[in-house]
């Protein structure tokens, strides 16, 4: 059983916390042809990792002269640990850091039979191999720099870790926002066309039957004008309920003050998706899986708007 001080625990837990970045970095980066700075934070530490590794030595105390309950006891322990991170992650950033719904047998994307099966043999490799070095050179240590070592860390890591989640914050709720104004500027959009159109239906009824009734012209206009705002309002509502979208706000405006509105929306969406930029960089670079389900069209536009560094690019 293992029997260490609390100062230890959080040496092996950032140590860990490094050694997966260092694997996790390698396969991203070799895979990728480029170097990825894998992760959440900024620091080279994955957090998972940490977790899993601290979380495998425990679960793991019970079976350590057996290697299939071990594997057992990391399969299950490491999946566990696995989903509710996923899920608490994306349920507060939006996003989705890894995504497992191309792989076969997987549960809502967070995990997957392939990776259950590899963390369970990575316990059996860790305790049974890796932790033994790693644990007569944190033992071995002296008091004092073993102290010292840890203190450094956490509050490099406290400091990191919020400032990464106040900024995956708030990317999060630009994805909301941004959906939010899309959608009104999808009403504005459809409003606008309706304007032209009944305008142009208008001007054609009007010259039609300035051409017949010259004489009723005045009457007759009146008529059909009538009859285009009712039949306009019938396609009014015909759009609604074929998209969805709610047009009861707009009406009654002009097409100048639509513009007008226009452009405060897309003033307003241009201001959101050049927001926390930076961290969007890291995002795309760190994570080049990551996804988001709930906002994947708000995210891919984003993520796109990124790329092209936000030149010639419409706010729409």
């Amino acid at each position: 059983m293992y029997t260490y001080t609390w100062y230890q625990w959080l040496a092996f837990f950032y140590l860990y916390c490094f050694f997966g970045w260092i694997f996790e970095s390698a396969y991203v980066s070799i895979k990728n042809k480029r170097f990825v700075n894998r992760g959440f934070l900024r620091l080279p530490m994955l957090p998972l990792y940490g977790s899993g590794a601290v979380m495998m030595l425990w679960v793991s105390i019970p079976f350590q002269d057996s290697l299939l309950l071990t594997w057992c006891s990391g399969v299950i322990g490491a999946t566990v640990l696995e989903y509710v991170t996923g899920y608490v992650m994306e349920l507060l950033f939006k996003v989705r850091y890894w995504d497992y719904s191309n792989q076969k047998y997987n549960l809502h994307g967070y995990i997957c039979l392939s990776s259950s099966i590899a963390w369970g043999f990575l316990t059996i490799f860790m305790t049974h191999l890796i932790h033994k070095p790693i644990e007569r050179g944190v033992l071995s240590m002296p008091l004092m720099w073993n102290l010292l070592f840890v203190s450094v860390v956490t509050v490099l890591f406290i400091y990191d870790s919020i400032i990464c989640t106040r900024e995956a914050l708030a990317f999060g709720k630009s994805l909301e926002a941004v959906k939010k104004l899309r959608q009104e500027l999808d009403s504005l959009q459809v409003q606008t066309a309706l304007l032209k159109m009944e305008a142009e239906e208008r001007l054609q009824e009007a010259r039609s039957e300035f051409m017949e009734q010259a004489a009723a012209f005045t009457e007759m206009r009146m008529e059909a004008l009538e009859g285009l705002k009712s039949r306009a309002g019938g396609k009014l509502d015909g759009l609604k309920d074929m998209t969805g979208i709610n047009l009861d706000s707009f009406k009654g405006k002009s097409e100048q003050q639509l513009s007008e509105l226009l452009k405060e929306k897309e003033a307003a969406m241009a201001a959101l998706r050049s927001r926390g930029l930076t961290f969007r960089k890291h995002l795309s670079h760190a994570n080049p899986s990551a996804s988001s389900h709930k906002y994947a069209r708000e995210f891919k536009d984003m993520m796109e708007y990124l790329d092209q560094s936000g030149k010639g690019q419409s706010p729409r």
